[in-house]
């Protein structure tokens, strides 16, 4: 988490000693609010959310113990530390045994005491936070970290070191390697306050995409009968992930690029300037830096989205890790349909292994909720897989069309293959579970009829 996003009210009847708690502490990098009135300290923590409340011991109307006891009523996960004078030490410690975290002592003479007191806070918290996210089985319907990054130990370092900053980030990835669920982690693991706002704008329409970013006021156009707050509004203090960034076009990109440089925009319709501090997370499986040359992207938003690119390896390169990802995938979709099946024969989890994917986790998990629906009593029967597996195997063999593990003849062959058997454009992108608009850019650049 960075410091800025840790929050401190600090409450302290003498006015010298408070700016001073107060100075020491926003030199450290910490958000700081400081109070004289502990009436006024409760008043502020729905609307200021504390992570820490320094506190006198001994003041008028409310003592440290009391004010402890109110707020912790209202948000027990606010850690307290009490400032006490040295001859009332015994009581500071009568306040740890009631919930406080430590103590200093006042007068303060050495502002390290305070520091190095405020930093082991600083680093329970955000360890506190951590470990409920990496023992969640679900966190806004995610993955285990261990299932998320199995076999990318090294981009999980990377997704930690970033996350504590706030810098923009760039996901690679091909279609379905999980960029969505890194974006989500990179957001929990940052410690922000504000929500996970998603956008693909590959999904929604040109016309509309604008507005539903930067939202509109009411009238701003036919049919705008209210006013709607736009995506970007809706993550100030959280994380925007803009997924396909990379189907934005020229126009919009001008105006992305001016809310990321100065953190303002306005809703159609509006003069009023808003501003924001969603961190921004991008992703796209196209090659943004080729798009750039052939001027299909502008080159400035380029550079201002790839602050801290991170590339996500294709399940294929993962293959040691796909049995336990997939013994996951099947145990969570067996119980959203009520079913259980006995573990997958060898061989069955060596040819899972050994598929190319050219869809990757996506695909995997669309195939195995397709089998635990068909598949009756305790074995999990793959008739997909096996086929498709076959069919890979004799190319790879020389027999029929030799695509030899080139990703791009694999996708094109499954593309090929979900449009006749889905019948509809619509249906085949359900189906390789990607975005109409993504299946309709394939269709083109592979040259499918």
């Amino acid at each position: 988490m960075p410091r800025e996003n840790f929050k401190i009210i600090v409450v302290d009847d003498e006015s010298s000693f408070l700016l001073l708690l107060t100075k020491i502490l926003e030199d450290e990098g910490y958000t700081v609010k400081g109070v004289s009135d502990p009436e006024v300290a409760i008043e502020i923590i729905d609307s200021f959310s504390p992570n820490l409340l320094i506190t006198d011991l001994k003041m008028p109307k409310i003592d440290g113990i009391k004010l402890m006891e109110a707020v912790k009523s209202r948000n027990a996960d606010v850690d307290f530390i009490m400032i006490t004078a040295f001859a009332t030490v015994d009581t500071a410690v009568s306040a740890m045994k009631s919930g406080a975290f430590d103590y200093i002592t006042k007068p303060l003479k050495d502002p390290e005491q305070l520091r190095i007191v405020v930093s082991k806070v600083y680093g329970k918290q955000a360890l506190l936070r951590e470990n409920r996210f990496l023992k969640s089985e679900t966190t806004q319907g995610m993955p285990p970290i261990k299932i998320i990054f199995a076999g990318m130990e090294d981009l999980l370092a990377e997704t930690r070191e970033v996350a504590a900053t706030d810098a923009t980030v760039m996901l690679y990835g091909e279609t379905g390697t999980g960029k969505t669920l890194i974006a989500k982690t990179i957001h929990h693991l940052s410690g922000r306050t504000g929500p996970f706002v998603d956008i693909n704008c590959a999904a929604i329409p040109e016309n509309l995409l604008e507005s539903e970013m930067f939202g509109y006021e009411k009238g701003a156009f036919t049919g705008a009968v209210s006013r709607k707050i736009g995506k970007f509004e809706l993550a100030n203090d959280g994380t925007i992930f803009l997924d396909e960034v990379s189907e934005m076009s020229p126009a919009l990109q001008a105006k992305f690029l001016k809310a990321l440089q100065d953190r303002t925009f306005e809703r159609l319709g509006s003069l009023i300037t808003l501003t924001t501090n969603a961190r921004i997370v991008a992703a796209t499986n196209r090659d943004m830096k080729g798009l750039v040359d052939e001027k299909k992207f502008r080159e400035d938003l380029f550079y201002r989205l790839n602050v801290f690119p991170i590339n996500i390896p294709p399940l294929r390169e993962r293959k040691k890790h796909i049995p336990e990802i997939i013994n996951y995938i099947i145990k969570i979709i067996s119980a959203r349909h009520g079913k259980e099946f006995s573990p997958l024969s060898g061989d069955k989890i060596k040819m899972l292994s050994d598929y190319s994917w050219p869809g990757n986790i996506r695909e995997l998990e669309n195939i195995i909720e397709r089998s635990v629906i068909i598949s009756r009593g305790y074995e999990l029967n793959l008739p997909e897989l096996t086929a498709m597996y076959e069919k890979t195997n004799e190319a790879e063999d020389g027999g029929g069309d030799s695509c030899g593990g080139d990703l791009r003849s694999l996708e094109k062959t499954a593309i090929e293959k979900a449009l006749i058997k889905a019948g509809t454009r619509k249906k085949a992108a359900e189906a390789l579970g990607i975005s109409l608009r993504t299946l309709q850019y394939k269709i083109k650049e592979y040259g499918i009829r």
